[in-house]
């Protein structure tokens, strides 16, 4: 594993673009209206009901959650052609040039949890993403095909169903903001195939930003827990057994960086697929580059029919706030976009030949 930082199932990182798009993809594949399968967060600190911690509480914990959490496997296959006997001149002069068909099969290990007793699963979407074949394995070893319910591309998250006869372990949700750094956290999942393996250790540190294969993360868990390839799309819990993260994120090269999405956000995404089929994200439509010698961010593209353009963007326009947030970086503005919600209102202020000016926008949203 040659990269700093890269997906748990192994991916290249790559360095921030001098020009970034301020855009937030995401598309539904299939979804079912049904309110019944909403989830919420809970309200109480693990630590401060555990008080002083002892092994006896984290395998108490395991063997509560531990059938809830699966394996998902997945099949890739992608056509091919080849020339016949590997373009050997010698047989081309029988068979000619022409190309012989041929299936490439790439097989995917990943982790998800159960949040409905009836089958609905979390997990991340770069485990399932592209994906032939989704197979489920229980604890009980018993094997389900899963079908895709939604998607988030943007945040990494994906819901699937399974269906079963009988009702399935769930896992619940604990407040990713309540939760401290120094708190006790478990990570169950299957890196390397090791069916749900568990480790233990700390919030190390909350609000990470990250960027991984093209994705720009922020607000991430950062843990010492120790994640592994396989255990993307499983649960950082805490000590009550609730889930306050999905694990998708390692640095390879360093001993105790993992990372998770954080569950406000995880139950914002599923509730949203679950009810509407597709989730919600802000877009400006600008495209922009840092300046040189000085704050702010310099427009170098405005999108078509994008809010940007609709409220009088320019290209050459300089960006010193946003929201009445100051803008000094291209990070900064892609972080004040993200915090705002598909329809407000906010107010950029720009320079303009020399002039500041102040545009009104109307946030647009990109599912639409």
């Amino acid at each position: 594993m040659n990269a700093q930082k890269k997906i748990v199932k192994p991916v290249l990182v790559v360095l921030i673009k001098a020009v970034l798009m301020i855009s937030l993809v995401i598309f539904g594949v299939h979804w079912s209206n049904d309110q019944q399968h909403l989830v919420s967060l809970g309200n109480k600190s693990a630590q401060a009901e555990q008080g002083v911690i002892r092994p006896a509480n984290i395998s108490a914990v395991v063997k509560q959650t531990a059938p809830a959490v699966v394996k998902i496997e997945t099949v890739i296959r992608t056509q091919v052609n080849m020339d016949p006997f590997f373009n050997d001149p010698f047989f081309r002069q029988f068979f000619g040039a022409q190309s012989l068909p041929r299936t490439q099969v790439q097989n995917g290990l990943g982790s998800g949890f159960i949040v409905s007793s009836d089958g609905y699963i979390i997990t991340n979407n770069h485990v399932i993403n592209g994906a032939d074949q989704i197979q489920v394995t229980l604890t009980s070893d018993q094997k389900y095909p899963a079908t895709v319910v939604g998607t988030d591309q943007e945040l990494d998250l994906a819901v699937l169903k399974i269906d079963s006869k009988e009702k399935l372990p769930t896992l619940s949700f604990g407040s990713s903001e309540k939760i401290e750094v120094g708190d006790w956290v478990i990570a169950i999942g299957n890196p390397y195939g090791l069916d749900h393996t568990v480790t233990v250790g700390v919030i190390s540190a909350k609000g990470r930003p990250l960027d991984i294969d093209q994705q720009h993360f922020r607000n991430l868990l950062q843990t010492d827990a120790s994640i592994n390839p396989g255990n993307s799309g499983g649960p950082l819990m805490n000590l009550n057994g609730e889930v306050v993260g999905v694990n998708t994120a390692v640095n390879a090269q360093a001993q105790g960086i993992g990372f998770a999405i954080p569950s406000s956000t995880v139950v914002s995404v599923y509730n949203q697929i679950i009810s509407k089929g597709s989730v919600s994200h802000p877009y400006l439509g600008v495209t922009i580059a840092p300046l040189q010698n000085q704050p702010g961010v310099v427009v170098t593209g405005v999108v078509p029919n994008s809010p940007a353009l609709a409220a009088g963007l320019k290209v050459g326009d300089l960006v010193t706030e946003f929201a009445g947030k100051e803008v000094t970086s291209p990070q900064e503005l892609l972080d004040a976009v993200a915090e705002t919600q598909p329809g407000q209102k906010i107010t950029l202020v720009l320079q303009r030949t020399g002039q500041i000016q102040k545009k009104e926008i109307i946030m647009g949203d990109k599912s639409q």
